[in-house]
């Protein structure tokens, strides 16, 4: 009996936190792997830790999304390289720890082609590769926020993640006829690096433990949901009940309340 063919993912952001967790839980499912990221040492130091535990093959291609010129040449690279990606995850990403307008416009600008361009970019590119091929899984590291009311501070976050959230849904159903599935992760807070970057740490340290995940049951769940097809996926019971309840409180009320706690978990001075 032949042997199931290799499949390949290709992990954005992978250098850290929710990133370095799906290509971990990845490796364990026998995926070989494309991880990238803009800082190549955390790249070669997971290489060489996925290595020493699992048989796959760890590719390193270092790329700074931020660049409008990133997605084409990682897709080329990965052409050189004679890998077909059958599992894109799109989740580089950042914050930005001020107000919108206490920002710079290439602070702004950056977060947009990261969080978005890039996603859309990266997804047209290696999409037609896995309809060739009829089969691909794309997964959009999306988050709670982006099934929320918006939130002051970091201004763009919430509207970049319910972008991906939408487009998740929308190209999902240009899909629906093929084996190609893209899923949208949707967790709340994670721990990871992602709130130093951002500098709220100080501040969401302060908040319940029951609202915190690890990385590797999100990314875990995220690969579960995507492997079956699921289009968007919260993680977390708690995270479940926060975006069924946003679903139907007033819209006056929600925007209250988020008001008031937005100070729990980002920089608003």
């Amino acid at each position: 009996m032949a042997s199931p063919p290799r499949r390949t993912a290709l992990v954005t952001g992978a250098s850290a936190g929710i990133g370095r967790a799906f290509a971990r839980q990845l490796a364990l499912r026998d995926f070989d792997l494309v991880i990238t990221a803009r800082r190549r040492e955390r790249l070669v130091e997971l290489q060489s830790e996925i290595a020493r535990d699992r048989a796959v093959r760890v590719h390193v291609v270092t790329a700074d999304l931020a660049d409008a010129a990133a997605p084409q040449a990682l897709h080329d690279e990965i052409a050189r390289l004679g890998v077909a990606i059958d599992v894109l995850v799109n989740n580089a990403g950042f914050g930005i720890g001020s107000t919108y307008i206490k920002s710079t416009w290439r602070q702004q600008a950056d977060f947009i082609q990261v969080m978005m361009t890039a996603v859309a970019q990266l997804t047209h590119l290696f999409l037609p590769g896995m309809l060739e091929r009829d089969f691909g899984r794309i997964i959009n590291v999306a988050s709670l926020a982006g099934l929320m009311y918006g939130a002051p501070g970091n201004t763009l976050y919430g509207a970049a993640k319910s972008f991906l959230i939408k487009f998740s849904e929308s190209l999902a159903l240009e899909l629906e006829r093929t084996d190609v599935r893209v899923t949208a992760v949707c967790p709340g807070f994670t721990y990871s690096e992602y709130h130093d970057v951002a500098g709220t740490r100080d501040r969401v340290r302060q908040l319940p433990n029951a609202m915190w995940m690890d990385a590797d049951t999100v990314a875990r769940q995220g690969i579960e949901a995507a492997l079956r097809g699921q289009v968007v996926y919260v993680n977390g019971s708690v995270n479940k009940l926060i975006a069924a309840a946003m679903k139907h409180l007033p819209a006056p009320l929600a925007r209250s309340v988020i008001r008031r706690q937005a100070k729990n978990f980002r920089k608003l001075d």
